[in-house]
């Protein structure tokens, strides 16, 4: 199959990519000293299971034969307070985790442009 009938999905390199970035991503935003309030009191049993929602969010969204069964965005940052700042600070570790799996620049590309699709879900 050529490249551009791939789904992003399979240039992502499939579940076990997605998942790794995924982990990565976490990590990062519960260590940052902005949005580590989100999980500051949240048991390790919870960000587990945040984390394979985050995972299977992905995978269908980007064509994957995974079925997400988690909850609409916009209700799952409900009153979060999530402000413009927390948006770019996610971003900023969303990219450092693409560039420290070498994601290609295309499919970057798809990925933020389908990120920043769920802006208006998550920022209040």
């Amino acid at each position: 199959m050529s490249e551009q009938n791939k789904t992003l999905y399979e240039r992502l390199g499939g579940y076990d990519a997605i998942a790794a970035v995924a982990d990565d991503l976490v990590a990062r935003l519960n260590k940052d000293p902005q949005l580590g309030r989100f999980w500051a009191h949240r048991g390790e049993d919870g960000v587990k299971r945040e984390k394979q929602l985050l995972i299977d969010f992905l995978c269908e969204s980007a064509g994957g034969p995974i079925y997400y069964r988690g909850r609409e965005m916009s209700l799952v940052h409900r009153g979060m307070k999530i402000s413009e700042s927390d948006w770019n600070v996610f971003l900023r570790h969303a990219a450092a985790t693409l560039a420290k799996f070498k994601v290609p620049e295309s499919e970057q590309r798809d990925v933020v442009a389908f990120v920043q699709s769920l802006k208006k879900d998550v920022v209040e």
